[in-house]
């Protein structure tokens, strides 16, 4: 669906137990969907086992790595929001939806040259790079501050959480913090707007801002789900993420919905 003139985007506020209604609308989608939704699940598993394995043995990158992918995670999901946008609208939620979404989806900006053509790429770039940066950051204080090697998830309990001199993990917790609360704040509803309305890249990030500024307490709710459910997936040797990433994605599109609504203009109003 596209913005057309003289609409206007605004923010709704949403109780406090909505996100659990999120998660039960995606794991309806889940099962609605079948193999297409998995799938995102098992490619994107197999990257983050590709990611242990690269850093096996170096758990101050690995560590650093993960929590990077998972900076730019909204990106990779965007045909799960489209796969939940075509089950909204009684279509087939299948492999065509999820190629136009990578393949077609700048077909709908009619202006190749317009601020917005490659809004998606461009957005998907800022938060590669913010993900390389926390993954440079992370390797640099574990490496240069811990007392010892940091090569296993032992030695990072021992080393830097258990470390009885210094604040290394303080540290690494605060400047986690700093770039993970902007970033959830600037993509909690930004990618499956940029999918559905043909908005500027900046119009959306204000937008996601507004949603969280809006409703403090259910986005902290919501933050903390999405990092409680993540874990539990890391936890299970990765094998949990293949059923967490579908679910989250299409939870995610239906966050969007219940917390952005486009509606028109009034006559008259500037």
């Amino acid at each position: 669906m596209a913005l057309i003139p003289g609409s206007r985007i605004s923010v709704r506020q949403v109780g406090f137990m909505q996100p659990l209604v999120w998660l039960g609308l995606g794991w309806r989608d889940l099962h609605r969907a079948g193999i297409a939704s998995l799938t995102h699940g098992l490619v994107l598993t197999f990257i983050g086992a590709a990611i242990v394995a690269f850093a096996n043995h170096k758990f101050w990158l690995l560590a650093g790595a993960l929590s990077g992918f998972l900076v730019i995670a909204p990106v990779l999901a965007t045909s799960l929001y489209a796969l939940s946008r075509a089950l909204e609208r009684d279509e087939p939620a299948d492999w065509e939806v999820i190629a136009q979404t990578w393949l077609n989806w700048q077909n709908q900006r009619l202006n190749r040259w317009s601020e917005e053509y490659w809004c998606m790429v461009r957005f998907g770039i800022l938060l590669a790079a913010a993900a390389t940066t926390w993954v440079l950051t992370s390797a640099a204080l574990i490496t240069l501050w811990a007392p010892s090697p940091v090569n296993s998830p032992v030695d990072f309990v021992r080393f830097v959480i258990l470390a009885r001199d210094g604040w290394l993990f303080e540290v690494w917790l605060a400047l986690g913090a700093v770039l993970a609360a902007p970033m959830f704040a600037s993509t909690v509803v930004s990618m499956p707007l940029l999918l559905d309305q043909q908005v500027s890249l900046k119009t959306a990030i204000l937008t996601s801002w507004r949603v969280v500024l809006e409703n403090p307490g259910v986005m902290a709710w919501w933050a903390a789900l999405i990092m409680g459910f993540t874990l539990l997936g890391l936890a299970s040797l990765l094998l949990g993420l293949i059923l967490v990433i579908p679910i989250l994605g299409h939870a995610s599109w239906h966050a969007y919905r219940d917390l952005v609504r486009v509606e028109p203009t009034p006559p008259g109003a500037g």
